[in-house]
């Protein structure tokens, strides 16, 4: 089936390979192993600043007391503009796709691909088929609102979108709302994009939801703290279905000290930085001759070589974990994710990438 310009639904399946062919459970952790230079987890920083730190162990002598995530949901909502009526601190923004999964009967999901493969997970869980609507490599892997189904009434898709690296304009995302549907935006990266462009966070949008992580930025993957922002009605049919103090007292601790002027000024430097080493690491791919998908807005870049399978092997020899693209839905074996990293550990990876690839 196709609908809009070009641009594929798949019932499950993608390119003529079933859902089961695609491992929606893998993600990039599974990529690395002790020894490697991690390129495959999407986290900055290997360990939270110091100033996070002191936060999180002044918080310690309060662990006996069950958490209360109302400061952290003021702060949050201080941050963004809204009211607290508009947030839910969850475990994590992965928590909120199996939150919206289980709250919410959808008669038709739609996932817009290649995209981070927990909502969708989190969807055939609970028990929903999902349309996939695959974004094109020729059109480099930009959204186009009219491909997806009129009536899906629950629509995912991030951005900037994991593993694509694309930022889609604020327009296009909100070109897919529609009276009946839910909206949602996975904005896990966008902190990593200096200012911020495109966001829909600030705004509420009827039908919209916006998830947003703490992971990325600030080196916490660990303790689990991400929020979702939407309507008020959204968020307490979430919180119905959210267990009990599923957000711990230091992820809600966490929330309110990344929320505050200093920690979005050192947020947005470090956004700048990643940029920086971003066009250090795509200008010595393109001296390679690798291609590089689309225009890339977040902190990692996806690639295509050939023999993608024999690149990714050699370079675990040589010390380099980098993710593997075939277990996202329109990508296959040649595609591959790498994290941005220092200019140092990217021309040592150029390196070995140079000797690896095919024909050299």
């Amino acid at each position: 089936m196709s609908t809009g310009p070009g641009i594929p639904v798949s019932h499950g399946g993608s390119r003529g390979r079933s859902t089961v062919d695609f491992d929606l459970a893998h993600h990039g952790d599974r990529d690395v192993a002790d020894g490697l230079v991690d390129l495959a987890v999407n986290v900055r920083l290997p360990a939270p600043p110091e100033w996070l730190r002191r936060e999180l162990e002044l918080a310690i002598p309060r662990l006996a007391a069950y958490p209360d995530v109302r400061e952290a949901a003021a702060a949050i909502a201080a941050r963004h503009g809204r009211a607290p009526a508009d947030v839910l601190p969850t475990a994590g923004a992965a928590e909120a796709f199996t939150l919206l999964a289980t709250a919410l009967r959808p008669h038709r999901v739609a996932v817009i691909h290649p995209q981070f493969t927990e909502p969708e997970a989190a969807v055939r869980a609970a028990g929903h088929s999902v349309a996939r609507v695959l974004l094109r490599e020729v059109d480099g892997f930009t959204l186009r609102p009219a491909a997806v189904p009129e009536d899906a009434d629950l629509v995912f898709v991030g951005n900037p979108t994991n593993p694509t690296s694309v930022l889609h304009p604020a327009a296009a995302l909100r070109g897919l709302g529609r009276p009946g549907r839910i909206v949602v935006v996975d904005e896990a990266f966008l902190d990593a994009v200096p200012g911020e462009p495109e966001t829909l966070a600030g705004e509420r949008l009827p039908g919209f939801v916006v998830l947003r992580s703490l992971t990325k930025t600030w080196g916490i993957a660990g303790l689990r703290a991400g929020y979702a922002l939407a309507e008020p009605d959204v968020v307490r049919r979430l919180r119905a279905v959210q267990p009990p103090w599923s957000v711990s007292s230091l992820a809600a601790t966490a929330m309110i000290a990344c929320s505050g002027p200093d920690a979005l000024g050192e947020a947005e430097s470090l956004a700048k930085e990643a940029v920086r080493d971003r066009e250090f690491l795509v200008a010595g791919l393109r001296e390679l001759d690798v291609e590089v998908a689309g225009v890339p807005r977040a902190p990692f870049v996806l690639v295509r070589v050939s023999e993608g399978d024999h690149v990714r092997a050699a370079l675990r020899s040589a010390g380099y974990a980098v993710r593997r693209g075939d277990t996202f839905p329109g990508l296959g074996p040649d595609w591959l994710r790498i994290a941005v990293r220092d200019e140092d550990t990217a021309r040592e990876f150029l390196t070995e990438l140079a000797r690896v690839l095919p024909g050299n």
